[in-house]
């Protein structure tokens, strides 16, 4: 070894010790010039930057090496984030990446950056790139990650012949962190390689930690960064034109142009005060079809509204699924005005407030002259690890009515493999023709374990028979539930059957109505299959109870698929077995369920999602037949380029004899700065009608939109 090799390696291995602080945090070296997002590494700033490589596997197993190495590099200057993935591939004409649309990137290939901007293990950010550079981002908090969120920040990618190469520049304006100096932060980086369904980290996670991200993160320390008092304004201008048939021909009903303003701003870098007027929250695509007969609660649609979507992962309570929901903003319909403050007010303490006026519709859509007031408080004190306690009010105020919500919730974690988390909840609501308030309450209490080998998870939940959440979402009240959940892995050494999944499900509620007891007792068996395939079958013996009288619900179910190639991934699903006819008059019936979802993309720009729905019902004691109910949705879309979209949907409902069509032309240079010109249609066949050809469709609904916003940032 020379003279100057032997420097070299000491210079380096001095260099290395000093990237570690005390505590494990890893320095991380500033860039004096930003790099080019061009796919091309060849900047002086990953020269110069750390790099980590050591990427380990979690799913379907922990610990292994993948085929395809994968090298990370990270530096910063004080307005943004870089991150570079050189990810190599022998075989790059097998990579799945497609020019798509923004957020529709799960069948790819993709890498991803988790990121706990203020290193306390109470949420994460996770922005997702595929190999083209196009773009996702989610928030997860409170065992919850939501994908309907939208940041500002910038990639870009490239296929290569050794694999594909990825940039990264992440705005300090775009995220919150710690009005301090220096700022710590926390990562793990993420690779998805789609032909195995293989994802791997580095991070390595734990097997004895399970997937949980939030604590198995890379502290890193970033100096002399910017700390901004962060001002935007969205100008928006909605026109809208609407007809439905009506005197035996379609006349317009409503025609308007509106114009909206948004502002953000930064109190401090972790402190946001949002506040519109006006606000525009008119979805640009229709909501997918679903089956909406026989059903004993409402319908659950995912919210999609900007302004609703910024900090809703702070609302996420301990405990909650999509069948109990404190704060489900699509109860607030028709907003004239929304305030809200969102983000850190101390080292511990995590506040989020949502006040909004409501316009109150008559059921024809024309306003009742009411309004609805809506005041929601969230706050939440962070304790060790991912540990919190947090509590919460939600308020449906109106002339004659209200209803208030408040309680808590909380996650506990007791050991490096599981927690505990809690809900507890008060309502109170009243009238002017009720002569007393009603109370209600809702508890529940849940233990999660999980590792490698082994998911438990024991929960025991009651829901008054009062207990009302007008901003909120409950599908069910008058109840008391004990639940056990236990899935042992089993791993392989085999290339057919890599993983086996065994789900063992019990449950036993009380019907707080009638006294009585149903039964949800259910095994069921997953197969991880070669390749990126998924096989499940299902055996459920369960009962339920509707106006005080107890039917058999008992089944059996098959589902399964998966990326059959790059062009191809396809999942059904079909259920068959006892069921409830939800009437006033309810009876014991057979019902069978049939769902596919086919997405095909035969050209780099062009895709086709279709969706089938299949379900039939007949009564048991005669076996005659009460209803069967498809639905045929096409969603096809030409991505142009990563800005610009095509796309139409036609949706066929054979049992409403309906016909829906939908056209959307959007340009999304960013996230808010946008243009949308969509058609849609209705066609129904009117042959209960005797002027009306049976054979006929007539066109009952039509609207026109205009949407355009801009996005203008201090």
């Amino acid at each position: 070894m020379t003279i100057k090799n032997l420097f070299k390696n000491i210079f380096c291995l001095i260099f290395v010790a000093q990237l570690l602080i005390a505590d494990n945090t890893i320095k991380i070296s500033p860039t004096t010039k930003p790099p080019v997002l061009d796919g091309i590494l060849d900047d002086l700033a990953w020269k110069n930057a750390i790099s980590f490589s050591a990427f380990k596997t979690f799913i379907p197993d922990f610990g292994k090496t993948m085929p395809e190495s994968t090298v990370v590099y990270t530096t910063y200057d004080k307005d943004n984030l870089y991150f570079a993935f050189k990810c190599f591939d022998p075989n790059p004409d097998l990579i799945k990446a497609e020019i798509t649309a923004r957020d529709n990137l799960r069948p790819h290939d993709w890498v991803c950056i988790n990121l706990d901007s203020f290193n306390d293990q109470q949420s994460l950010y996770g922005f997702y790139v595929n190999p083209l550079g196009i773009q996702a981002d989610s928030k997860f908090a409170a065992q919850n990650e939501d994908h309907g969120v939208d940041y500002i920040w910038y990639s870009a990618g490239k296929i290569v012949e050794d694999g594909y190469n990825i940039e990264i520049q992440i705005p300090f304006k775009s995220i919150r962190y710690k009005n301090v100096d220096p700022v710590i932060m926390a990562v793990a980086f993420e690779r998805r390689v789609s032909k195995r369904s293989e994802q791997a980290t580095y991070p390595a996670l734990d097997p004895k930690k399970g997937y949980n991200f939030l604590i198995q993160l890379l502290p890193f320390e970033l100096n002399n960064i910017e700390h901004y008092s962060l001002f935007e304004l969205i100008p928006s201008s909605t026109f809208n034109q609407k007809y439905k048939y009506q005197n035996n021909k379609l006349e317009e009903y409503y025609s308007k142009n509106e114009l909206s303003l948004t502002a953000k701003y930064g109190i401090t870098s972790d402190l946001v005060l949002d506040a519109t007027i006006n606000p525009d929250f008119s979805q640009v695509e229709a909501d997918a079809g679903q089956v909406d007969l026989n059903l004993r609660s409402a319908l659950y649609f995912a919210e999609k509204r900007p302004f609703f979507l910024e900090g809703s992962e702070i609302f996420n309570l301990a405990g909650s699924n999509h069948s109990t929901q404190i704060v489900y903003t699509r109860q607030i319909n028709n907003p004239k005005v929304g305030l809200k403050l969102s983000g850190k007010i101390s080292d511990k303490s995590t506040l989020a407030t949502i006040f909004a006026v409501d316009e109150v519709m008559n059921s024809n859509l024309t306003p009742s002259g009411q309004d609805a007031i809506f005041p929601i408080f969230r706050y939440k004190h962070s304790l060790s690890g991912d540990s919190y306690l947090g509590g919460i009010f939600t308020g449906k105020e109106m002339e004659n009515y209200f209803n208030r919500v408040a309680g808590t919730d909380g996650i506990f974690r007791i050991s490096e493999s599981s927690y505990f988390a809690h809900q507890i909840l008060f309502s109170n609501s009243k009238s002017s023709s009720d002569k007393e308030a009603l109370d209600g309450h809702s508890f529940t209490i849940n233990y999660n374990y999980s590792t490698r080998d082994l998911d438990l998870n024991l929960l025991g939940s009651k829901i008054s028979n009062n207990f009302l959440a007008d901003a909120g979402y409950i599908s069910r009240t008058g109840i008391a539930t004990f639940m056990a959940f236990m899935k042992p892995k089993f791993y392989t050494s085999s290339d057919f059957i890599r993983r086996i999944d065994i789900d063992i499900y019990t449950s036993h509620t009380q019907d707080l109505y009638s006294k009585l007891w149903e039964t949800y007792n259910s095994i069921s068996s997953k197969l991880f299959l070669m390749g990126a395939l998924n096989f499940n079958l299902k055996y459920n013996y369960s009962t339920e109870i509707f106006k005080n009288t107890k039917f058999e619900t008992s089944g059996f179910s098959i589902s399964g698929g998966g990326q059959f190639n790059k062009e191809l991934n396809v999942s059904s699903s079909y259920r068959t077995g006892k069921s409830i006819y939800y009437s006033n008059d309810p009876f014991q019936g057979n019902s069978s369920q049939f769902t596919s979802t086919i997405n095909y993309q035969p050209l780099s720009q062009l895709e086709s999602k279709t969706n089938i729905t299949f379900v039939s019902f007949s009564k048991s004691s005669n076996d005659s037949l009460i209803y069967e109910y498809p639905i045929y949705r096409e969603r096809l879309t030409f991505q142009l380029n990563q800005y610009f979209f095509i796309r139409a949907i036609v949706e066929y409902n054979k049992y409403k004899k309906t016909f829906l069509s939908d056209f959307l032309s959007s340009f999304t240079y960013i996230p808010f700065t946008t243009f949308y010109v969509g058609y849609g249609s209705l066609y129904q066949n009117l042959s209960l009608s005797s002027e009306i050809d049976r054979n006929v469709y007539n066109e009952v609904n039509r609207g026109i939109f205009v949407k355009a916003s801009y996005l203008w940032r201090l």
